[in-house]
């Protein structure tokens, strides 16, 4: 008869998730529930058909996190939660599997700092899908769409993600190492108290998928400030239409300015002197091999067929000169003798290049030259600063920013330097404008209007205006300012655009 009870027991226990054999070593809890591991509770959060639970082994220390939920994008969410209230700075980590490779390829199992348990509220997260697509996403504010940053890796095993002000950054690794930062960064300014805690979405209204989280912790974040910080520069790619990045490069140093190549291929910009590029779908960075001209700027632009690269150089006995090399490398050939020049556009029928130049310490005009050399054009005069130059694809206009209105704005002439007009007028200072290769549209730069010079490092917004109706949407807000798109970044087909932002992250501690 004690057999028959303690079995009875036994069965009532398993179907509570209770698993005993002399200590506690398992825990499922369903609807709001009390603290599992270090959580204070979970529950599903929005609609789902289904509900969740977690099971928490003690012994082993690991949260078997099972979920429903159609999807967690666009402007509600829904899944299954293990949370902690919390506030201040956090990095959460933890080493994620999936149970099985079963069910949709877009599963989720999360990281995740959320304001509250809304079904649309603000947050930021790591998700690690089905397929190994690993991306930060965010919903800046209540009841916004969400975005993401893509990492260029596939499959971690480790992720971290930390809270830093108002920053979010994706840090992966493998199962053996530390996660090292990833590139990827997000902006969402939850305000303290939070939620913080780990989720899985089926991306399935009607199933249910299970996640396993083991080595989970939650610590305070290093500080940024008080201790040595790394610069790091992130090179993306964005998704205009959808507004959707991608990481193709991070990198411990200053790069700027990238220049999307004529074929799609290929991502060039500048660092440490240097021009460099990388593939557009990421990989390893190569040196553009440019001889003598070793100290590059970052004022750079490929002809129109994609052959030649044009550039500014200060190898020079310190001024800026435009030199002209063949896309593969070369010895270089200096089209400009007097500087400082910086050149940014070819005229389209490959002829001439555009550059802003200053000229006996006075101020900063715009100016062609022909591509053989030669005499300099003048089309800009007046005070103020005139920058950026660029021809459009058709050659029709010149393209540039001024602040001659007090602000600086963008604005457009002719190829002669007449009919100068200023093509937006707004509450931001607007720099760096690119047209799309389709003519449609232009990507400018913008940061507030109190700032009287170009920032760096800098909280600035990537935003892109409709030249039929002149309408203006958001790409991006992010860390940034010179340097970020100072080249022409547009993908060929006139859909993506690359960009650089910029973190500054706690520097490695010193081994002993």
């Amino acid at each position: 008869m004690e057999g028959i009870m303690k079995q009875r027991m036994w069965m009532a226990a398993a179907a509570c998730g209770l698993l005993i054999s002399g200590a506690l070593v398992g825990v499922r809890a369903q609807g709001p529930a009390g603290p599992v591991g270090i959580f204070e509770g979970q529950g599903d959060v929005g609609t789902v058909l289904h509900p969740g639970s977690v099971e928490y082994d003690s012994a082993a220390r690991t949260y078997a996190v099972s979920g429903s939920g159609e999807n967690m994008w666009a402007t509600a969410d829904g899944f299954q939660f293990v949370w902690k209230k919390a506030s201040g700075d956090l990095s959460l980590t933890a080493d994620i599997a999936f149970a099985d490779q079963s069910g949709n390829e877009h599963k989720k199992a999360v990281l995740i700092f959320r304001q509250n348990l809304d079904a649309d509220s603000a947050y930021a997260d790591v998700a690690l899908h089905r397929v190994g697509l690993t991306s930060i996403q965010s919903r800046e504010e209540k009841g916004a769409a969400t975005h993401e940053v893509q990492a260029n890796v596939s499959g971690p095993k480790r992720l971290r993600l930390t809270k830093r002000g108002a920053y979010f950054y994706m840090s992966l690794g493998d199962a053996s190492g530390e996660p090292q930062f990833s590139g990827a960064s997000m902006r969402v300014p939850l305000q303290d108290p939070y939620y913080v805690g780990i989720g899985v979405c089926s991306h399935d209204k009607d199933r249910v998928e299970k996640a396993i989280f083991s080595n989970v912790e939650l610590t305070p974040a290093p500080p940024a400030t008080g201790r040595a910080l790394s610069l790091w520069s992130t090179l993306e790619t964005i998704t205009v239409a959808s507004t959707d990045r991608r990481v193709t490069l991070a990198a411990p140093e200053r790069i700027e300015a990238p220049n999307w190549s004529r074929d799609g291929k290929m991502l060039l910009f500048t660092a440490g002197g240097r021009i460099q590029k990388v593939p557009e779908t990421g990989g390893a960075a190569e040196m553009l091999d440019t001889v003598t001209a070793r100290r590059a700027n970052s004022a750079h632009a490929f002809s129109p067929d994609g052959s030649q690269l044009a550039f500014s150089d200060e190898s020079r006995g310190g001024r800026s000169l435009i030199n002209l090399v063949p896309i593969a490398g070369g010895p270089p050939r200096r089209v400009s003798e007097e500087g400082p020049s910086y050149v940014h556009g070819w005229s389209a029928d490959g002829a001439t290049l555009v550059f802003a130049g200053r000229r006996a310490g006075k101020t900063t005009d715009i100016y062609t030259i022909p591509v053989a050399g030669g005499f300099e054009n003048r089309l800009t005069y007046g005070s103020g600063l005139n920058d950026a130059p660029e021809y459009t694809p058709d050659g029709q206009y010149i393209y540039f920013h001024s602040d001659r209105s007090g602000a600086m704005q963008v604005w457009r002439m002719k190829p002669d330097g007449k009919a100068q007009e200023q093509v937006t007028s707004d509450d931001f200072n607007n720099v760096f404008p690119h047209v799309s290769p389709n003519g449609r549209q232009i990507v400018f730069l913008s940061y507030p209007k109190e700032m009287k010079s170009i920032p760096e490092d800098k909280e600035v917004t990537l935003r892109v205006m409709n030249l039929a109706n002149k309408s203006i949407t958001i790409l991006a807000k992010l860390t940034g300012g010179r340097g970020t798109i100072d080249g022409a970044s547009w993908s060929p087909d006139s859909r993506r655009l690359a960009f650089v932002s910029y973190s500054q992250m706690p520097a490695p501690a010193r081994k002993k």
